[in-house]
């Protein structure tokens, strides 16, 4: 019986594409996700992520996307490719951030620390031009 072998060209090229994935799966995002959201009251945030990032001078994902270990924030944790509501929800799990004040915090956190950027309501839901 003939044994058959992956070439190892190709199994380097499908480790590639897995591992750039999450990071192609932002390049077309123009508004911030509201999948997850218990009520929308406000339209999406507009949020063009490559166009953002590039303008804040961001190139590390682990600045927003962000883990946890032992119930607290790890920044060092890289969650690139994983919706916000995976761990963040409408209600907010016990001992976690609900989905909009997590979102809001990030954001409007950020911008308020460098001084820069948008932090009030109708600066960031507005229709998407």
């Amino acid at each position: 019986m003939k044994r058959r072998t992956i070439p190892l060209a190709l199994v380097a090229l499908a480790a590639a594409l897995l591992l750039a994935a999450p990071a192609m799966s932002q390049q077309d995002m123009t508004t911030v996700p509201a999948e997850g959201l218990a009520t929308k009251t406000r339209l999406p945030a507009v949020f063009p992520h490559d166009t953002h990032n590039e303008k804040a001078g961001i190139s590390e994902c682990t600045a927003c996307h962000h883990g946890e270990k032992d119930g607290k924030r790890d920044p060092e944790a890289d969650t690139a490719g994983i919706p916000c509501s995976d761990c963040h929800t409408a209600a907010g799990k016990p001992g976690r951030t609900p989905l909009m004040r997590a979102y809001h915090k990030q954001c409007m956190g950020c911008h308020m620390d460098k001084k820069k950027g948008p932090v009030s309501c109708g600066d960031c839901h507005k229709p998407v031009k």
